[in-house]
């Protein structure tokens, strides 16, 4: 017995040292899984404050709509990269609520607009500490043929997996990834992006539009696209945003949809907007795109709109507004965001002494439309 004893210590104490002794891996045990935080969104690994970002978004289309302009802060008609300028600013004398940017030429040091990238970074990142939403579109170049985003060659079917160019193509994703991983906070939070990428994709004028592509060559880049992003690189702080151009029927809008799985938000490009007669036009575009978004648990959104050089004086009151407030409806979108004040030969949003500024003042003023100053805590 006592023999017996001994031999079962003996046993004991060197279970306990090989225990002992095991050690963990870095990166935590094996069957330790990532933290699902959602089951609303494409990523249901979104950060805490991205989905915040999108509930957030979704209270407040119920009752307010958010202005957005193109390059707000980073120039404007008569000035370039002036800290704390904006034209919007200076007509109203509040930002816009949201913020567009564009990763076009990634691969350079200066965007297809001609904004340095670290610049970029550094005004999403104050537009974060200061409450406002950063949306970035992706006019990139032809990846078969290296033109333009203008360059309507076919390119999609060769950057495909398993294609000539797809290894090519992921060296660009990867640079985006990059970008988009490098957008932290002061205190180290990632800073939620909504990403609209292959926008107006039922146009013919972009290398993934619907003359150079096919319907499940696009699907495929979009899943492809958001699938690398998202599970290769982890970039976890993204909302999803697809945006066709002008449409007025579901059957128009889904007909090259990737699938509710693969799309958080639904917009809308429109630049038809140049007549009194196509307020009921826009807004009953808004109406449907409103009901399409409500049904699948998603946000709308007028991702582009306006008049170049805004010639009338009456626009925003006259024309913007109305539109949007048709019916019930299309009063659920989320934000309208203008595009970019390139010159005093092109631009979308009004600046000091522009024809439409006193109408662009009295548009800020208006209950239903929020600017930056207006916005709730929206990623709490």
């Amino acid at each position: 017995m006592r023999l017996g004893r001994i031999f079962s210590l003996v046993l004991f104490f060197c279970a306990l040292l090989s225990a002992c002794g095991k050690k963990e891996s870095p990166s935590g045990p094996k069957d330790e899984k990532p933290v699902v935080t959602n089951t609303i969104l494409v990523d249901s690994l979104a950060t805490p404050e991205t989905v915040a970002l999108f509930n957030n978004l979704k209270s407040l289309a119920q009752t307010n709509l958010l202005f957005g302009h193109q390059d707000d802060l980073a120039y404007g008609v008569g000035w370039w990269a002036a800290p704390g300028r904006s034209d919007v600013k200076e007509v109203c004398g509040d930002y816009p609520a949201v913020y567009g940017w564009d990763l076009g030429d990634i691969h350079k040091q200066t965007n297809l607009d001609g904004v340095y990238f670290d610049a970029m970074k550094q005004w999403i990142r104050q537009v974060y500490e200061r409450g406002g939403i950063n949306t970035i579109s992706m006019h990139l170049d032809n990846p078969y043929t290296g033109g333009s985003a203008w360059d309507n060659s076919a390119a999609v079917k060769y950057i495909l997996p398993g294609q000539s160019h797809h290894a090519a193509y992921l060296k660009t994703l990867d640079q985006i990834a990059a970008f988009l991983k490098d957008l932290k906070s002061s205190s180290g939070i990632a800073i939620p992006i909504i990403l609209r990428p292959y926008h107006e994709h039922n146009h013919n004028w972009p290398w993934w539009g619907a003359g150079a592509c096919t319907v499940p060559e696009y699907n495929a880049l979009w899943k492809m696209t958001v699938g690398y992003l998202r599970d290769t690189r982890g970039v976890h702080n993204l909302l999803y945003a697809i945006s066709p151009q002008e449409v007025n029927t579901i059957d128009q809008y889904l007909a090259r949809y990737p699938g509710d799985e693969w799309v958080d938000i639904l917009g809308m490009d429109y630049y038809l907007l140049t007549s009194k007669g196509r307020i009921d036009d826009l807004g009953k575009s808004l109406a449907m795109m409103a009901e399409l978004a409500e049904a699948r648990g998603k946000i709308s959104a007028l991702t582009e709109v306006g008049w170049q050089n805004v010639p009338v004086s009456d626009y925003w009151t006259g024309y913007l507004l109305p539109a949007v407030m048709y019916n019930a409806q299309s009063k659920k979108t989320t934000w309208a965001l203008v595009w970019r004040n390139a010159s005093e030969s092109q631009y979308w949003a009004p600046y000091v002494g522009q024809i439409s500024a006193t109408d662009f003042s009295l548009f800020h003023l208006h209950p239903f439309t929020f600017f930056e100053k207006d916005l709730p805590a929206m990623y709490k």
